[in-house]
């Protein structure tokens, strides 16, 4: 299972995610997909926003941002990258037919982070309108 994480301290220079064995990371692939506007389709994020509400200290919470494919060519998620440490994403395994929905999957570790956390996953993915989405989660961290 591919997980990228990324430290708090490393910032907007951190390396994004691409899974070895699929089809984008063929020589290439992942930039011309990105690239190539006669393969782009289009996306619908069905969770883009999410308030997680409370958690305990320590505990290991699930995101998940649900997404559809809106166009006529195979949606390809070439990378996903967390904004901190504290998150690890999982991007699909395969490419996501049109008509059919996706979920990229990720984890907020809470240790040391009491208090409102507001974090984000910047995905990257073959769509018009611009490569990149920005989804965001909100969850408030209390002492045990």
């Amino acid at each position: 299972m591919a997980f990228a994480v990324m430290a708090c301290q490393n910032g907007p220079d951190t390396k994004a995610n691409t899974l070895p064995n699929s089809p984008k990371a063929d020589a290439g692939m992942a930039v011309t997909d990105t690239q190539d506007s006669s393969k782009f389709t289009r996306i619908e994020w069905l969770d883009k926003d999410l308030n997680l509400g409370q958690i305990t200290e320590g505990t290991d919470q699930p995101v998940a941002f649900r997404f559809r494919n809106t166009g006529d060519k195979p949606l390809i998620i070439a990378s996903v990258r967390p904004g901190c440490g504290c998150t690890v994403a999982e991007p699909p395994k395969e490419p996501i037919m049109p008509g059919k929905e996706g979920v990229i999957k990720g984890t907020f570790q809470s240790g040391g982070r009491v208090g409102v956390n507001n974090k984000s996953i910047v995905v990257n993915a073959n769509t018009f309108g611009g490569t990149s989405h920005e989804l965001h989660f909100k969850v408030v961290v209390v002492e045990p």
